[in-house]
């Protein structure tokens, strides 16, 4: 007893050769082996032939699968019974094969987590019609997500809409937008950052702050090197990757940085810090008191530390890449993180980091003996393993 599939549509094409022509179309059923090479025929006087034209054959059934005995189908055969023939060394011999019928749909059932491609086109097919009331469906499911477990705040349903609420910040390489994601029960503010289109994008200083991460395609890395317009494009995710999986790790240790969403192609969505639609403010915008100062340089000087044992520097930390929300300093910008271990400039570009924003509160009123730039990096860096 042989056993093959068939979707119903090839069934009911496999019906139509037999009922006009008595013969199996041997292109469409190799995989199947119903027809062979032998003529099948048709008249009804012939039991097998019967059998395939759709007649009940010796156990009641049709093709089907039905019963044809008592015309009830409720102990109706999931498989049809088919005839075939084959030769061996005493004459042809008779061969019973059962075929299970599938449904045509199930051949594109899919289970388990989706392929990076299959992400892609369910992401293009949910933009092809938008909502009525936003600007886009939620691109949660074809993007790649933050860590677990996520904030109960996120609005994680995909059946939620984006809506653009304003821009935030525009800057040399990217913009940051404030987007809404929300369904008819709740939503949830979320800072969208967007890198520039590779005509408009220069990324300023970008050779020294890659040093240190390896490119498996030596295509890509030459590219990369020579600023063409594709190696500028492979820049543009690699920063968006990098800030993803920065703000991840960083997120995991209990380092203050904005929660990481998602990240879709160059787009990063990540935890809007403010109050309502408005943004907390940068550092530089400030004027705190001085207690509130002294607390400031303390928090700055925690959370570099942790960067610092997850083997990280900033690598552009200013006074405007910290913000100020409920006396709690966040740090934020994080594209051009720099591994410590692994750039042979770690060492230089923590110390940048450290004597600039030492510099700020210094200039502030903070007393010269708590903000000792040569000090501190000195901490970070034995902190860092390399001290």
């Amino acid at each position: 007893m042989r056993e093959h599939a068939i979707t119903t549509n090839a069934l009911h094409e496999l019906k139509i050769n037999f009922n006009h022509g008595g013969r199996v179309d041997d292109a469409a059923c190799a995989d199947t082996r119903y027809g062979g090479t032998d003529d099948v025929d048709t008249d009804d006087t012939d039991t097998d032939a019967d059998d395939y034209a759709g007649h009940a054959d010796a156990d009641g059934y049709d093709a089907d699968g039905h019963d044809e005995g008592d015309g009830d189908d409720s102990d109706a055969d999931p498989y049809g019974r088919w005839s075939d023939y084959e030769l061996d060394d005493y004459g042809p011999r008779e061969v019973r094969t059962r075929v299970r019928v599938v449904r045509d749909d199930e051949e594109n059932v899919r289970r388990g987590r989706l392929t990076q491609e299959a992400k892609k086109r369910l992401g293009e097919s949910r933009q092809l019609t938008g909502p009525e009331d936003g600007d886009r469906w939620s691109t949660w499911g074809s993007a790649d997500q933050g860590p677990a477990p996520h904030p109960a705040w996120l609005v994680t349903d995909l059946g939620a809409v984006d809506r653009e609420l304003g821009l935030i910040k525009s800057g040399k390489e990217a913009d940051v937008s404030l987007l809404e994601r929300a369904t008819p029960e709740r939503s949830c503010l979320l800072a969208a950052k967007r890198y520039r289109d590779n005509d408009h994008r220069l990324f300023h200083r970008d050779a020294g702050y890659l040093e240190g991460r390896r490119e498996r395609r030596s295509r890509e890395a030459r590219a990369m090197s020579r600023r063409s317009a594709f190696g500028r494009n492979l820049i543009a995710e690699r920063w968006a990757v990098a800030e993803f999986a920065a703000l991840g790790a960083l997120w995991q240790r209990g380092v203050p940085v904005p929660y990481p969403v998602q990240r879709d192609g160059t787009e990063v969505l990540m935890e809007f810090i403010g109050d309502g639609a408005q943004a907390a403010p940068r550092l530089a915008q400030t004027r705190p008191e001085p207690d509130a100062l002294v607390d400031l340089w303390r928090q700055l000087g925690s959370a570099l530390t942790g960067m610092a044992a997850a083997g990280y520097a900033h690598g552009d930390l200013s006074p405007y890449n910290l913000v100020v929300h409920d006396d709690r300093l966040v740090v934020i910008d994080l594209p051009q993180l720099v591994d410590l271990v692994a750039n042979p400039r770690g060492a230089e570009f923590l110390a940048r980091d450290v004597r600039v924003v030492a510099d700020w509160f210094t200039a502030r009123g903070l007393p010269a003996e708590l903000a000792d730039p040569a000090e501190l990096t000195a901490d970070l860096l034995r902190e860092a393993g390399l001290g």
